[in-house]
């Protein structure tokens, strides 16, 4: 009896070894960032013939390695991360709130005692591409160097060269309030190992120059898979549902493949284009919470060419659906008494505060950027955005006027979630049943 209950507990251990190690395989075999590109391998970028992917656009060949490195840390969107609002660009401080903890960025300016300043440049490309500190210390992910690694080594030594010309400020680090076992750094080497790429961007020789930019722009230097890519077991981006949507800062990152209905199939070039370079959007909509941001701060800053680059390659990402999102609702009723009856207290704070601007058939009775009717943020179940815009608004970039007022401060829990919910069944495909337990949460986000 005895010899076998040890078989039998052998046996489950057995199972338990082989099935962990075939998880971690079948995790760490994910598709890599052009893999997607069926029958067409990538090949090593010193054998690829065409206009070099990387580094700088055209309309700016000429700029020196300071000109070239503060563009590339736009298009990287250093400053964002690494700038508290409202502080001094770079220094670092600004709070991630992660469900296991708040992690605080570090100041990345060349002040040798709390910035970069003693940094080398294999320390900068090892923390880079690999994720490792100066001192040996394993970074988190949040820092999103599984993306990054992709970057040429010119092109991070140019980063680090424009980093290295900026005034150094002393800004000590705030520790990481992560619980046990997150913050066993150690452990990230084991993360490395498995979704870190090994090797620099690798071109597809038979897709043209302007898509293989877009590809070093959008799998390198934007990281956009970071956000818009679902989250595996592991907290690794799950390639295999590529760009399928994901969230980001208590956010909604929606799906950006070219699903018609949950993606951004239905999207011109010109409208996907637009809504990228411009802080105001385009007709098909306009960003808003961290990707307004990015928005804000990087991309409409980069080059005319490279934008349609990154339209480029956008565009022929294979199409997943969304399975937890309608396709968009058509137009509202023009009548104010149509729509949402469940929702009487929710349809009052709209038509006080929302209706002269959205108006009742959500087209916008000002400017196209108050349409409401087809933005997936109003046609998402979750009404997660939605609430996200109710409470903070949003502010026309480069400047402190709202194009939209916060409410965060003049509605309660359960009236914010009454408004959300009446705009998702007036507006929306699906109603939601946002609670004010929900908003509360999201409000403390």
């Amino acid at each position: 009896m005895k010899s076998r209950l040890v078989r039998a507990v052998l046996l489950i251990l057995l199972v338990l070894f082989v099935g962990g190690a075939g998880l971690a395989g079948w995790l760490a075999l994910a598709p890599g960032a052009t893999d997607f590109i069926a029958g067409e391998p990538p090949i090593p970028l010193a054998s690829y013939g065409g206009a070099p992917p990387t580094g700088m656009p055209r309309e700016l060949a000429g700029a020196s390695l300071v000109q070239k490195g503060e563009y590339l840390a736009l298009a990287a969107d250093c400053k964002a991360c690494h700038t508290v609002p409202g502080g001094t660009a770079f220094a670092g401080g600004r709070a991630f709130t992660l469900p296991f903890g708040t992690l605080y960025t570090p100041n990345i300016t060349p002040d040798k005692a709390t910035g970069i300043g003693a940094w080398s440049d294999a320390d900068f490309l090892r923390a880079v591409h690999r994720g490792i500190g100066r001192d040996g210390q394993r970074l988190y992910p949040a820092f999103p160097y599984g993306s990054y690694a992709l970057l040429t080594d010119d092109d991070v030594l140019a980063i680090k060269a424009y980093l290295f010309s900026l005034a150094p400020v002393h800004r000590e680090a705030r520790p990481n309030t992560f619980a046990f076992p997150f913050n066993q750094r150690w452990t990230m080497a084991f993360w490395s190992a498995m979704f870190v790429p090994g090797s620099r961007f690798e071109p597809v020789a038979r897709q043209s120059a302007q898509w293989n930019r877009g590809a070093y722009l959008v799998e390198a230097a934007a990281h956009c898979g970071e956000c818009h890519t679902p989250r595996n077991i592991a907290f690794a981006m799950d390639t295999r549902r590529k760009f399928a949507g994901g969230q980001a800062e208590g956010w909604n990152a929606y799906n950006i493949t070219a699903d018609p209905d949950t993606g951004i199939g239905a999207w011109t070039a010109d409208q996907l284009a637009g809504y990228l370079s411009s802080p105001h959007g385009s007709a098909a909509g306009i960003a808003s919470g961290p990707m307004a941001e990015a928005v804000e701060l990087s991309l409409s800053r980069l080059a005319p060419s490279d934008i349609q680059a990154m339209v480029a390659y956008l565009r022929t990402v294979s199409a997943i659906r969304d399975a937890t999102l309608p396709k968009a609702a058509g137009p509202a009723s023009e009548s104010a008494q149509a729509g949402a009856p469940d929702h009487p207290i929710g349809k009052r704070i709209f038509e006080g505060a929302c209706a002269s601007c959205h108006a009742w058939n959500g087209a916008g009775a000002l400017v196209t950027q108050a349409t409401l009717t087809g933005k997936r943020a109003v046609n998402d179940p979750s009404a997660m955005n939605v609430v996200k815009v109710v409470l903070a608004g949003s502010t026309d970039a480069g400047s402190d006027r709202p194009a939209m007022p916060g409410f965060a401060g003049s509605l309660s829990d359960a009236e914010v979630a009454e408004v959300a919910n009446y705009v998702t069944e007036r507006f929306g495909a699906a109603p939601s049943r946002v609670t004010g337990r929900d908003v509360e949460k999201l409000r403390a986000d």
